[in-house]
């Protein structure tokens, strides 16, 4: 099988698609499936002859994207020197476009992501007027696609509510072996002087979509009651980052981007990892909280909510409740059975959201999409 991937954002960028793309594309190697990325241009990229890069600027909403801008006879070019089998669009800007179009054109069957809840953002930066508008765009985009894929249930529910139903589910896994509670470091711990607190960890985007304000207050409540007992780490970077040192305790502890071993320590040094986000589609980092040990606690929506079994491998609260997320973080700072308990359940459920089989549940969706075109195609020409 030959596959052309078509994204907004590549490595050396760390979010959900990039590390999803990162895994695919060694699964591609070892599985022998012949593969090419057409991703937007960054300074500090790696040359390889498997991905073509094109000119690119940031998108203000969301910098991890870029806005690329291919040169059209270079992109048509490199694709059908590739002649890929299927074309998987992995995001919907530019370069998402540039690849529906050559599908189009080129007679290849598309299938594309719905990875990222854009038109969700819109009321985090005053943009509502927005939502409608990009609504409209998503849909259009995804049922020109001969499937669109999502990582969870709850967001093809999402997809359907507007009239996007030609869905399957490409969800995501947990390297076990990267994330793990062995990695639990007593040095860092002392290093950062939370030797005899519970630690609370967020791991993420430091932005406004990210429901941070609602985690602030919670936390400020947790101080206020118990001064001595909690701390709270937040790992990650991002627009809203100096905002957060103004007005989360003083106590908070930003640590900024961490990526490989010391992101896994960070995990695993932690007591109890907290998810405020009420527009995740998936949420990765809730599946490496559970693989490092910690027990979670999450808002209950879309794919953050379809992970979290309530009371077995981790807790909810309703979205944007900062008492319910308060009452959430007190019962476990308050309970370490119930901590080892949802710790447990948590390491059960990740050992079984394996990369291996996720991808090869994509390869099968490839597979059906492109008898499906081919079969209709020929059916057409009769």
């Amino acid at each position: 099988m030959r596959v052309a991937l078509f994204t907004d954002t590549y490595l050396p960028q760390i979010n959900g698609v990039t590390n999803t793309l990162k895994k695919l594309i060694q699964y591609f190697k070892e599985t022998g499936v012949a593969y090419k990325v057409f991703a937007p241009q960054y300074e500090d990229e790696k040359r390889d002859y498997h991905i073509e890069h094109f000119y690119s600027i940031k998108f203000f909403l969301y910098p991890e994207t870029r806005i690329a801008f291919p040169n059209s006879q270079r992109l048509a070019s490199a694709l059908k020197d590739f002649s890929p089998d299927i074309i998987h669009i992995m995001t919907e800007m530019n370069m998402g476009l540039a690849g529906l179009r050559l599908g189009k054109k080129y007679h290849i069957p598309t299938i594309s992501n719905y990875t990222t809840n854009f038109s969700q953002y819109t009321p985090y930066y005053n943009l509502n007027f927005l939502k409608q508008p990009v609504w409209s765009y998503l849909k259009w985009f995804h049922l020109q696609n001969d499937m669109t894929l999502c990582p969870s249930h709850a967001a093809q529910r999402l997809l359907a509510l507007h009239e996007v139903t030609n869905t399957g589910i490409f969800s995501r896994g947990i390297d076990t072996e990267a994330f793990r509670p062995d990695f639990r470091s007593r040095e860092l711990r002392k290093q950062l002087e939370l030797e005899n607190k519970t630690v609370f960890l967020y791991v993420g985007r430091v932005s406004a979509e990210k429901d941070l304000d609602i985690l602030c207050k919670s936390y400020q409540k947790i101080k206020e009651n118990y001064p001595e007992q909690a701390a709270l780490i937040i790992t990650g970077d991002g627009p809203a980052l100096e905002d957060c040192k103004k007005n989360f305790p003083d106590d908070t502890v930003f640590t900024g981007f961490k990526t490989g071993m010391e992101l896994a320590v960070m995990y695993a040094s932690c007591d109890i990892f907290v998810c405020p986000s009420s527009t995740e589609t998936f949420g990765n980092v809730i599946l490496e909280a559970m693989a490092s040990g910690a027990p979670v606690i999450g808002a209950d929506a879309l794919g953050v909510g379809e992970i979290i079994d309530h009371g077995t491998n981790g807790i909810k609260f309703e979205p944007r409740n900062y008492e319910e997320l308060y009452q959430c973080m007190e019962r476990l700072l308050l309970s370490d059975s119930l901590q080892k308990q949802l710790s447990r359940n948590g390491l059960i459920y990740a050992g079984l959201k394996t990369w291996e089989h996720e991808f090869e549940n994509l390869l099968a969706a490839y597979s059906t999409v492109i008898r499906s075109y081919f079969t209709s195609d020929m059916q057409k020409q009769k």
